[in-house]
């Protein structure tokens, strides 16, 4: 297994990043809508895994199941080439500082693979909410445990009401993008499909296991519990709790959620990943000039 070593998977994370900033407006946002779609497969994959689970097995496995299907969705995106926000927070930057592109550059990748993370989040989304879950009869839609599960995993993203909460979210994020970002650099570190598989796999299960927030996820999380929702019966309305149900709504996805995700994102991927390896690597990284 041929692997590179760490001040090589610093440059190379530079060169990448001057790559995907040269890349036209209609690229970046076509590229954003695939990844944004490939997240929320690992997204709709983990609700229905996961779903059930913890009546059996206890909350922890559920989250171990949950965590252990979703990476799919980042493992697609680094083999096939799709813009992902998240990692551009990382690789964006550090082409920033390594090569001295432009910061006007780096907001230009950021914005327009934002709107196709969104779009391909929200397409998704849809499709799930009108496929696997729901079913559809001679009697209408009816909502099955898929869907429920969907449907709850959103009121739960939307639940960071008040200062401290937001603080919570605020945190998750930073550690979220932690652990997606050294899983970017764990693929870059590796030549072959395996080293690369398993260098993304643990972290982004890690992160996803443990709790934290991903802002692209929440993009397909959220609008996927809220367009399901439609759907319910007053039966499950009545179960799920019509207040909780009526604080699931399109703002809400954004002032409670999506906005704090994504600047936590962005210190996480930037900051605690981009910034630090710069500065441990810049000497060596100049000496390979």
């Amino acid at each position: 297994m041929v692997f590179h070593p760490p001040v090589a998977i610093v440059a190379k994370a530079g060169d990448a990043g001057k790559y995907k900033t040269g890349l036209p407006a209609w690229n970046m946002v076509l590229r954003g809508v695939m990844a944004g779609s490939y997240i929320a497969m690992g997204g709709a994959l983990a609700t229905v895994c996961s779903t059930g689970v913890a009546a059996f097995l206890g909350a922890g496995f559920a989250k171990l199941i949950l965590g252990a299907v979703f990476p799919v969705g980042l493992i697609i995106i680094v083999l096939t080439g799709a813009e992902l926000f998240t990692g551009d927070a990382m690789l964006a930057p550090m082409a920033a500082f390594i090569h001295k592109i432009s910061w006007a550059n780096v907001l230009n990748l950021w914005v327009w693979v934002y709107i196709g993370n969104l779009i391909g989040s929200i397409l998704f989304a849809y499709i799930m909410a009108n496929g696997p879950l729901t079913s559809f009869g001679a009697t209408g839609a009816t909502v099955n445990a898929f869907g429920l599960s969907a449907v709850n995993i959103a009121i739960g993203k939307v639940a960071y009401v008040g200062a401290l909460a937001q603080w919570s979210l605020f945190l998750k994020a930073i550690a979220c993008n932690w652990l997606v970002n050294l899983a970017i650099l764990l693929g870059i570190c590796a030549d072959d499909l395996i080293g690369k598989f398993f260098g993304i796999w643990f972290p982004i299960m890690a992160f996803v296991s443990t709790g934290f927030e991903h802002c692209v996820a929440n993009m397909y999380f959220i609008p996927a519990g809220l367009l399901t929702s439609g759907y319910l019966s007053p039966d499950q309305i009545a179960t799920i709790g019509l207040a909780k149900l009526e604080g699931l709504t399109w703002v809400t996805m954004w002032t409670n959620n999506v906005i704090g995700a994504t600047i936590g994102n962005i210190v996480g991927g930037m900051v605690f990943v981009g910034i630090l390896y710069w500065v441990a690597f810049r000497k060596e990284i100049a000496a390979l000039k």
